[in-house]
């Protein structure tokens, strides 16, 4: 039997160097490890989800920058991925997208982007499902208990007064109940 502590592993952190022109060079990750990929994907689909659907452009823009954000040394600031459609723009009309994701092992890309669209298959499976029907409105009445809440407590009939004096008119003059 070999001990797992005497093989001495550790996680690959190698990197490759992508001449990006102009006489800049980037470091890409060959492997990216498993959390850091959980992060990447859960992010991912976050960002592209609107109006209960995973937006196919979204999704790929937004994929496309994470593997920029994680694989590669490049920094950006704050102000600059306020405007990640913008930035995104500029490193694909610039090329630099394709340069990075050719730099990613095809293993490696495959692997990320596989379990990126099973989780997104999973993620709708689960919204249609019964269970995840009732969570979604179990989790909307949750966000709105609150504000019902404030609303009753601060609801005066009296500032509906004119309201309630149309409301009986119509009725024939006789009490609403």
């Amino acid at each position: 039997m070999v001990s797992y502590a005497n093989m001495k592993l550790k996680v690959d952190t190698s990197t490759k160097i992508v001449d990006l022109g102009n006489g800049t060079s980037v470091e890409v990750l060959k492997y990216l490890p498993i959390n850091e990929k959980y992060n990447l994907i859960e992010i991912t689909l976050q960002k592209a989800y609107e109006n209960g659907i995973y937006n196919p452009l979204k999704l790929d823009m937004h994929f496309a920058l994470n593997l920029i954000y994680l694989y590669t040394n490049i920094s950006f600031t704050d102000k600059q991925k306020e405007d990640e459609y913008k930035l995104y723009d500029t490193l694909q009309s610039n090329g630099i997208l394709d340069k990075i994701i050719d730099a990613i092992d095809d293993d490696e890309y495959n692997n990320v982007y596989t379990l990126l669209v099973e989780t997104e298959e999973k993620y709708n499976n689960y919204k249609k499902s019964l269970v995840g029907i009732i969570g979604e409105l179990a989790n909307t009445v949750n966000q709105n208990s609150d504000t019902l809440r404030e609303i009753s407590e601060s609801f005066d009939p009296n500032n509906f007064k004119n309201v309630l004096d149309f409301a009986q008119a119509a009725n024939g003059n006789r009490p609403i109940e």
